[in-house]
């Protein structure tokens, strides 16, 4: 969906990131969308939808086999598929709070994903057309969530991944990880034969996306929950290579960086990272060409939101 604020966007990349782009922006709110303002549509009707290649279907399956013969603890989780957007701007005369964004979300689980978005044939699950969501059809494409997480002496949060993880070891990246189904009670699509409120269910999965990042940065920082705000979502990126989408929130923290420190050492989650890096708000576009594609947008929406500022 082109806009202007997209344009502005891709300027911003073109300025900041210095090295060859390894991501796509596909929704930029630097103004902040908040929980009352985020919205989900979840429907089978954004599920993924198989490839005609049977032979590249079938790959799904024994890429799976593969790894779980070699790592019997993988757990085939469900996950949130990313399946577009709606955007509904504030009209003449009302105010940025008055946006809305409605978030397009099917299901989909990690065998999927190893075997679509992280095989080493992942483009040939793609279809040669420009509209993204098309373009992916094929693809898990589970929407992973990042915070950029600000401290009161103005540092941001970064994590160093751990060599214990699957993807990117090593690398630097943002807090998060994804909006889990379980966590709102979700198996499976309900069948058009049970009744049941679909916008509860949508309030509940667009909560969660608010208090499931929370709890991954409380997690993986161990910085308490009261140290954090509401927090903003501004945006998606997603990685050029193997498409990964993910998103994005703004979170105030109202405690020093190196308080930030402290807490860490506490941490719940110490297998997926070894260090926590408070890089300062100016150096944060610099370190960003140590991430992964999608973090590296993740950078760049928050660079944008403090520009609009």
């Amino acid at each position: 969906m082109a806009n202007s604020t997209t344009a502005v966007a891709a300027a911003a990349v073109s300025e900041t990131i210095r090295t060859q782009p390894t991501f796509h922006l596909l929704l930029v709110c630097p103004s902040g969308i908040s929980r009352a303002q985020l919205e989900v549509d979840f429907s089978p009707v954004y599920d993924r939808e198989p490839h005609p290649d049977l032979d590249l279907e079938k790959r799904i399956e024994m890429t799976w086999e593969q790894r779980v013969a070699k790592q019997p603890s993988l757990y085939n989780g469900t996950k949130f598929r990313y399946g577009g957007y709606n955007r509904a701007k504030a009209g003449e005369g009302m105010t940025v709070s008055s946006e809305t964004v409605c978030l397009h979300l099917g299901l989909t689980d990690y065998k999927t994903f190893l075997g679509t978005n992280l095989s080493a044939e992942w483009d040939r699950f793609l279809v040669p057309v420009p509209e993204d969501v098309d373009r992916c059809k094929h693809t898990a494409s589970p929407l992973g969530n990042g915070a950029i997480v600000e401290t009161v002496d103005r540092h941001v949060l970064v994590l160093q991944r751990s060599s214990n993880v699957g993807e990117f070891p090593g690398h630097l990246v943002f807090p998060g990880g994804h909006s889990e189904p379980q966590e709102v009670g979700i198996e499976g699509h309900i069948g058009d034969n049970v009744e049941f409120d679909k916008n509860e269910i949508n309030q509940r999965i667009a909560l969660e996306m608010f208090e499931g990042l929370i709890r991954e940065v409380v997690e993986e920082t161990g910085v308490p929950a009261t140290c954090l705000c509401e927090p903003l979502f501004i945006g998606i990126s997603q990685r050029l290579i193997n498409v990964r989408p993910t998103a994005f929130f703004y979170v105030k923290c109202t405690i020093s960086s190196s308080q930030v420190q402290e807490f860490y050492q506490c941490a719940t989650d110490g297998f997926e990272s070894t260090h926590l890096l408070a890089i300062p708000k100016a150096e944060l576009l610099t370190e960003a060409n140590k991430m992964p594609g999608c973090h590296q947008g993740g950078a760049v929406l928050y660079d944008l939101m403090t520009k609009l500022a």
